[in-house]
């Protein structure tokens, strides 16, 4: 007898969605969802996937087509052959070779706040200068 409450989900690639997906435990998805995911689970993205929106989750693990931005508590792998257009942010971040990623990531695993660059006294602004004739 299973006392685990994690639950697996499996969406397989003949599953369209227009809307939001939200879940607990685990989701594997090989459908196509024109819309954003949340959970505190792990999504798992297979081949055919094709998603359309931003995904928040405690782990994501991509193998499709991600067009959005990617948000995980704790870890991302992205899979060779993926595609993601958007930025990912991340405390741990695993890329696999061969993968197509165009954003910007941000990979914290300490949670340090991010510094600022040191500022430099600014200049004060230089006077024009006379030209005398």
């Amino acid at each position: 007898m299973n006392t685990s409450n994690t639950s697996k989900n499996v969406l397989n690639s003949d599953v369209e969605i227009k809307g939001n997906i939200k879940f607990a435990g685990e989701l594997t998805f090989e459908g196509k969802l024109d819309g954003d995911i949340n959970t505190d689970g792990t999504l798992n993205l297979g081949d055919s996937a094709v998603i359309n929106g931003n995904i928040a989750a405690q782990t994501v693990v991509v193998r499709g087509k991600v067009n959005g931005n990617i948000a995980a508590k704790e870890k991302i792998e992205i899979k060779a052959k993926a595609e993601v257009f958007g930025d990912i942010r991340a405390t741990k971040l695993a890329i696999e070779e061969g993968v197509t990623f165009v954003g910007k990531t941000e990979v914290n695993p300490n949670k340090v706040a991010p510094i600022a660059p040191p500022s430099r006294p600014a200049e004060p602004p230089k006077a024009p200068e006379l030209i005398k004739r």
